[in-house]
């Protein structure tokens, strides 16, 4: 789908696309990545490298056209983990026209940042500076998403809560990276000012939105920095929840234990019919000692085992 727009009166305005001054190609058809290919002298490798997810941030210029591949974050995607990725934007400047590729989601033109609006590169300065503040917003997101996530850790038990902490820093290296890849795109543009004719406004906002990308790149490296050191941490507390449901779970077996015994020797009729003629306290006795000489023997048994397996591991590892 094309969405065309010309500026008019310092503002975007819908207009025909024969007319259009900026045109927005939302997940284009085959057609529209034709008619891409011809109008801005496109390469079908640069135009396949926009729909690359892994692409790496680039800008080239030409005589007459400039081609950028830029890092936006993609709409949160909820499921058993909330997944935060990065897509690829495609931006090609051709005789004063400008096309801006968005192989997923969508890409918003209006609100209060594109009424002043005077020419084409504010339009494309605008648009950087709008997936930047997406990147902080979802930074925001990701630093209250990982305190729920840690309040339901120490009293949790389950591994659920772990792996969406994984999924939550994952996404951090990935913004992390879009962020510092962007820098250089940012970078090459500010370092030849002259080759894409910005003007002294221009330019001093270009060094705006390095700030803010600047901002936004340490701010995903300090939140993945704690989120990765306190991993194992967060993992450490589910141990111990564990060793303590154990305990507790022990605890209640050696209350339980005795008295399943006296239970036991009490209500065995079978071993009563079998002893009939001698007196009960002589026969229930003799079973008592019976059973402890039988525990001693097992005793001593399972400590020659450990023992054995023991000398075994130390002489290995000696």
């Amino acid at each position: 789908m094309i969405t065309s727009y010309n500026i008019e009166s310092r503002q975007l305005v819908e207009c025909d696309i024969n007319s259009a001054s900026v045109l927005v190609y939302l997940k284009p058809s085959d057609a529209e990545k034709d008619d891409l290919l011809h109008s801005f002298d496109l390469d079908k490798t640069d135009l396949d490298a926009v729909f690359d997810p892994d692409e790496v941030p680039r800008v080239e210029i030409t005589q007459d056209r400039i081609f950028m591949i830029w890092k936006r974050p993609d709409n949160v995607s909820i499921g058993d983990a909330v997944q935060f990725e990065v897509s690829s934007l495609g931006i090609a400047l051709r005789q004063n026209r400008v096309a801006l590729i968005v192989p997923r989601g969508e890409l918003a033109m209006t609100g209060r940042a594109f009424k002043k609006i005077d020419y084409i590169w504010d339009c494309v300065l605008q648009v950087l500076l709008q997936t930047i503040h997406h990147y902080q917003d979802h930074l925001k997101a990701i630093k209250m998403i990982s305190q729920q996530l840690q309040a339901k850790l120490v009293a949790s038990m389950e591994n659920r809560y772990l792996l969406q902490m994984f999924a939550l820093g994952e996404s951090l290296v990935y913004y992390y990276n879009a962020l510092e890849s962007n820098l250089t795109v940012l970078s090459k543009i500010r370092s030849t000012p002259d080759k894409h004719n910005l003007t002294s406004d221009q330019i001093n906002f270009l060094d705006d939105v390095i700030i803010e990308n600047q901002q936004a790149s340490k701010q995903a490296s300090i939140y993945s920095t704690v989120l990765s050191g306190l991993m194992d941490a967060r993992g450490t507390i589910i141990n111990n929840n564990m060793n303590l449901l154990l305990k507790n779970l022990t605890v209640i077996n050696v209350v339980f234990l005795p008295l399943n015994l006296i239970a036991s020797i009490g209500g065995m009729s079978e071993y009563s019919v079998m002893t009939k003629g001698i007196s009960w306290p002589i026969a229930y006795g003799a079973f008592t000692l019976a059973m402890i000489l039988l525990g001693w023997i097992t005793w001593l048994w399972l400590g020659k085992i450990i023992d054995r397996n023991q000398s075994r591991s130390g002489g290995k590892d000696a």
